[in-house]
């Protein structure tokens, strides 16, 4: 007799404990291998799903068909008992296994006809076909319990489904405990293992941790639901109010404020060693002196101790690299300022038109359906011309809101970049400690620094500004034989302005960098007397470094 296994299976508990389709199987499955004359060696039985790769003892009868070679026969009831997914049956075909599925009338291996492993396949893909489609049917159902305010999941502590009314009510033994942890959380006097406690005293349960956290920023214990990222008004009966329920959310958000340290360096956190890529820390020697140094996580380094006064003076120079001259400054503002207005300008005609064009798409639509109405027009081209205006409205609509939606300050700010970058090295110089280190966070991310010299990463623009300023000043200087390569208007902008000037122009406004092109080009002008030194005019700049009221540097 040939030897044999048998494969069983059910898909959830439930079906376990009718107590029917596992017997019937197993019964139908002996019959079967009995009047084939196999002798069966193994029976293997799950109770799980089929549709991904992971089952215990369908793993358990692959490794027993890997280790006995003088068994190659599977007999199971029908495919979809077998496997819903398509590695499973490639796994069983890779190892030769003879599959018997007596509701199918098949025997499937490597010599059966065509026509079997044809219909076999088609098994699977329905098999599969079925498992998603399920999915498909019961994600829509639970979206659509979601929509009619009803939790399609278990409910949090304090709560319980009932079976009879599918519905979410409050749990009387439960409901308790949850109110009193947000109480107790809301009062700011607890962290949540001293809520932990408290519970575990009164009330007699055990709640970790991180559940407990989870539950106190659950929207469900103020009558709302988050389903598939999308927040829903529940219509279970909420345990606190939403006051209440805020209360708590600000005490999680205040203890997640950072922590002050004792004593608030300067230029704690922007520095970092250029030996090791430690970071510098600070500390306090003789009662009055701040000295910086590396804190030797990575072992002992090169970097020697600094006085807080020697690196503040080091780190002027980082400033001192991105200085804009008076009269390329003034010279940028005026400009600027002039294409904010021109920009106004055209956004504002461009509304109009984009308006007038709408009002038109409107007319036409109003037109249409009362020919519709007089039977001036068929049915189908009314349907095809209300298509074609009501997606062309909803363009225009799209783009008028982007006008409004436009940024205006975009030019300012472009502006107080190029002021602070004129300024920054002397509002350095004349400010506190503190106030020196506030000035270089905005200007750069970070900053290494080893026993000679300065290494800064600037943010965005400065970095631009800086690495143009780095290799060529802002106006070149000519030489006897300086000549714009060509006639190209970039050339003779970068020769007047300098490239980084253009460049950070062109990146701010595209209609200020064309209107220097067509400058550059015109024989009339010369760029050069654009940029002449002047003195510069009040910039009314208000930068706030040290939070204090406004002031305006001249």
């Amino acid at each position: 007799m040939r030897q044999a296994v048998i494969y069983a299976r059910v898909s959830s508990k439930d079906q376990e404990r009718e107590g029917y389709s596992i017997p019937a199987q197993l019964k139908l499955l002996r019959e079967y291998a009995k009047a084939h004359e196999f002798e069966i060696v193994h029976e293997f039985v799950d109770v799980e799903t089929a549709k991904t790769t992971g089952r215990k003892q369908f793993g358990e009868m692959v490794r027993f068909f890997r280790q006995n070679a003088t068994c190659r026969v599977a007999i199971v009831e029908k495919t979809d008992r077998l496997y819903r997914n398509f590695r499973d049956c490639v796994t069983l075909e890779d190892l030769d296994i003879e599959i018997h599925l007596p509701k199918e009338g098949q025997v499937i291996s490597k010599d059966a006809k065509s026509q079997a492993k044809l219909v076999h396949g088609i098994q699977v893909v329905i098999a599969r076909n079925y498992i998603e489609n399920l999915r498909e049917e019961v994600r829509k159902g639970m979206r659509e319990k979601a929509e009619q305010g009803i939790y399609p999941s278990r409910p949090p502590l304090g709560y319980c489904n009932n079976k009879l009314e599918h519905t979410i009510e409050v749990d009387s033994n439960k409901a308790p405990i949850a109110r009193r942890m947000f109480e107790l959380y809301a009062s700011g006097q607890h962290s949540l293992n001293g809520v932990r406690r408290a519970i575990k005293m009164e009330f007699g349960v055990s709640l970790a941790k991180g559940y407990l956290e989870r539950l106190l920023k659950n929207p469900f214990y103020q009558g709302q639901f988050i389903w598939e990222d999308k927040v829903y008004a529940g219509t279970h009966q909420p345990l606190v109010s939403g006051e209440l329920f805020e209360q708590v959310q600000a005490v999680f958000r205040g203890h997640n404020k950072p922590k002050y340290r004792r004593h608030d360096f300067a230029f704690s956190g922007l520095l970092r060693c250029a030996y090791d890529d430690c970071a510098v820390t600070a500390e306090i020697q003789k009662s009055r002196y701040t000295y910086y140094h590396c804190t030797g996580f990575r072992g002992r380094c090169e970097l020697p101790y600094f006085r807080e006064e020697e690196i503040a003076t080091r780190l002027g120079k980082v400033l001192k690299d991105i200085h804009i001259p008076d009269g390329v400054l003034e010279q940028l503002e005026k400009s600027l300022l002039t294409d904010k207005g021109r920009e106004e300008a055209i956004r504002k005609q461009q509304d109009e038109r984009l308006r007038q064009r709408l009002s038109a798409v409107h007319r036409r639509l109003d037109q249409a359906y009362l020919d519709k109405l007089d039977g001036k027009i068929s049915e189908e081209f009314w349907t095809r011309k209300s298509a074609e205006w009501t997606a062309e409205e909803q363009q225009i609509s799209l783009a008028i809101q982007g006008l409004a939606n436009a940024n205006p300050d975009r030019m300012i700010d472009a502006v107080r970049i190029f002021e602070l970058a004129n300024k920054a090295h002397f509002l350095y110089v004349s400010q506190p400690m503190p106030e020196k280190a506030k000035l270089l966070r905005m200007v750069l991310s970070n900053c290494a620094v080893d026993a000679a010299t300065i290494y800064p990463v600037y943010k965005k623009p400065f970095d631009l500004i800086f690495t143009r300023a780095k290799n060529e000043e802002w106006r070149a200087r000519r030489d006897s034989n300086s000549r714009p390569s060509g006639s190209k208007p970039d050339a003779l902008i970068q020769l007047s302005y300098g490239r980084a000037a253009f460049q950070t122009v062109a990146v701010f406004s595209p209609v200020l960098h064309r209107r220097l092109r067509s400058m550059a080009s015109s024989p009339r002008r010369t760029l050069n007397a654009h940029v002449a030194d002047r003195p510069l005019k009040p910039a009314n700049f208000p930068l706030n470094i040290s939070r204090t009221p406004t002031r305006t540097f001249s």
